[in-house]
């Protein structure tokens, strides 16, 4: 049937040309192929209308649900947070109980004159782009470790002195970065290199572009007097490179500064080019591991600043670092009865729910923070985590 309908298309659009280019040719001139098929053309575009509307009232129906469900989900999580700032004590009715709707209606019609043509794939930058924009913009180019062995040294190193534990850092290095991931490793090309990134999350933490743009705008200054105190005693073979990645990273914070502290703000930044070269740092010898390792160190900070006394467990804390502090604090204080009936969705949005499949498989509480733990103990087991438990005794 698609062959056929292409077939008539083509007929019915060498008739219409041919009208337009002799409006006074004699209808008689036109294939005589074309005028036999013409009312089964007319009846397909006909059945095509009728499925179409159908189609439209299903999408509208459930366009309708789902706005409702997320707004809902948007209206209990601020009444949480309200509560909470109150001392208020929370109760399970103060989540959304049902899972997200559904899509259930027909499926779109194809239209007979259209030829089905794909969405063209929108383009997500690379590491070769996030280079080249820090060298464009900053002037600025990551000094990469020769091997690595090397980074994952100075990552152990840095994430230690943090305060991370070795479950936490191995756990959560296996879970984002596969267990075997290398420095530089990119969603989407965990297995194929020559594949297709799929978001800007890099590194042993998947750190997205706006991460890296948030990180530098709250934590810059530090980074920068870390630098400092290091170039002022390094041998002096070294403290030019030194001093010239302690001045991009001034712009860059500067960059990272020019708006509001909020994350939708940090976004747009990040998806510049002078965003995208921020984002380089994480491939920096001495600069990716604290960015790696500051993402993790925000959300027990964030946790103990809460309240919350007792160390995450590395499932827990990667909760945060799947849906953001707060959400993930909101999910770890759960009471543990509570967590079979709460859905995953209460603490995503719609755009990221719909973008982990984990979440949604695992739609409640209890089942996602069983399935990271599972996969952490798979992820583990895998040479690259074991390499990197090694360097943390």
């Amino acid at each position: 049937m698609h062959l056929k309908w292409h077939y008539l298309a083509g007929l019915l659009a060498l008739a219409v040309a041919a009208l337009l280019v002799s409006p006074a040719a004699p209808q008689s001139s036109q294939p005589s192929d074309a005028l036999v098929q013409q009312p089964e053309l007319a009846a397909a575009m006909a059945q095509y209308r009728r499925a179409l509307e159908e189609y439209d009232k299903g999408w509208q129906s459930y366009n309708a649900a789902s706005d409702a469900y997320w707004n809902l989900i948007s209206e209990k999580r601020r009444l949480r947070n309200a509560k909470r700032a109150g001392g208020e004590a929370l109760s399970v009715s103060d989540y959304v109980l049902a899972q997200p709707p559904v899509y259930t209606g027909p499926p779109k019609p194809r239209n007979p004159l259209k030829p089905e043509v794909p969405p063209p794939r929108i383009y997500v930058p690379v590491v070769a782009d996030f280079v080249a924009a820090a060298r464009q913009e900053f002037k600025f180019v990551p000094r990469l470790p020769q091997s690595e062995t090397e980074f994952k040294r100075g990552y152990a190193k840095v994430a230690l002195a943090a305060g991370l534990t070795r479950e936490q850092i191995v756990r959560i290095y296996g879970f984002e970065a596969t267990g075997n991931g290398s420095y530089d490793i990119e969603a989407g090309l965990e297995y194929n290199k020559h594949g297709r990134a799929i978001t800007t999350a890099l590194g042993y933490n998947q750190l997205l572009a706006t991460n890296s743009v948030e990180i530098l705008a709250e934590k810059g200054d530090e980074f920068i007097k870390q630098f400092e105190s290091k170039s002022a005693v390094a041998p002096v073979a070294e403290r030019q490179p030194r001093d010239g990645k302690i001045d991009a990273l001034r712009k860059m914070v500067a960059f990272a500064r020019s708006v509001p502290d909020a994350w939708g703000q940090h976004e747009i930044l990040a998806n510049t080019t002078k965003g995208l070269g921020v984002h380089a740092l994480n491939l920096d010898l001495d600069v990716g591991p604290m960015l790696q390792t500051q993402k993790l160190l925000d959300s027990l900070v964030f946790a103990r600043r809460k309240g919350f006394s007792r160390m995450l467990t590395a499932a827990e804390l990667e909760m945060m670092n799947l849906t953001g502090d707060g959400n993930g604090f909101d999910m770890v204080t759960m009471p543990l009865s509570w967590r079979d009936q709460v859905p995953t969705a209460n603490f995503f949005r719609p755009s990221g729910y719909a973008d982990n499949p984990l979440a949604q498989r695992n739609n409640v509480v209890a089942k996602l923070i069983a399935a990271t733990d599972a996969r952490m103990d798979e992820e583990i087991k895998k040479p690259g985590a074991r390499e990197l438990a090694a360097y943390l005794q």
